[in-house]
């Protein structure tokens, strides 16, 4: 009886070592993380219609979608002249760095974006956008809104709740 005593005695005090280690690289890691520098979200849009969306880093890897030309993606990382992007859906797929423009663009994911002529609820409404429609990004978001650019070239302000993409 004595031995096994001992035994666990032992177990308990490794395990509670263990538990010690686990706790002070827990805290050392949430430290270090704190002190990394936040990393803003990179947006870019697609340069043109046809561009392919693949499973992996290489023109070999499995096809996956076709997109249209200026649909916004955030950039998520970049190896070797591709970049692994995330679209408005949550879906993570490769594309050709070169297919993408520094330019920003928007997507409406609700039913329908109401473009006004200020950034009031009460201005005039200029223009509505259906759900999926892309626009111009003009200006970052300021108070709940953001200014776009149709692709005729009518502007205006939007709520940003309407839109993906910023």
């Amino acid at each position: 009886m004595r031995c096994t005593h001992n035994v666990s005695l032992k177990l308990a005090m490794k395990r509670k070592a263990r538990q010690r280690v686990s706790i002070a690289g827990l805290a050392g890691g949430f430290a270090l993380l704190l002190a990394m520098p936040a990393s803003a979200l990179e947006f870019r849009s697609v340069k043109q219609h046809g561009s392919i969306l693949y499973d992996a880093p290489a023109s070999s890897a499995k096809k996956l979608f076709v997109v249209s030309r200026g649909y916004p993606v955030e950039v998520l990382a970049e190896q070797n002249g591709w970049s692994r992007i995330r679209d408005a859906s949550g879906g993570i797929a490769w594309i050709a760095t070169p297919d993408l423009l520094k330019q920003r663009t928007v997507v409406v994911t609700s039913e329908q974006a109401e473009v006004r002529q200020a950034p009031q609820a009460t201005a005039p409404l200029l223009f509505t956008v259906a759900k999926d429609g892309v626009l111009e990004l003009i200006e970052p978001p300021k108070g709940g809104w953001v200014k776009v650019k149709h692709r005729d070239g009518v502007s205006g302000y939007a709520r940003i709740q309407f839109f993906w993409g910023l």
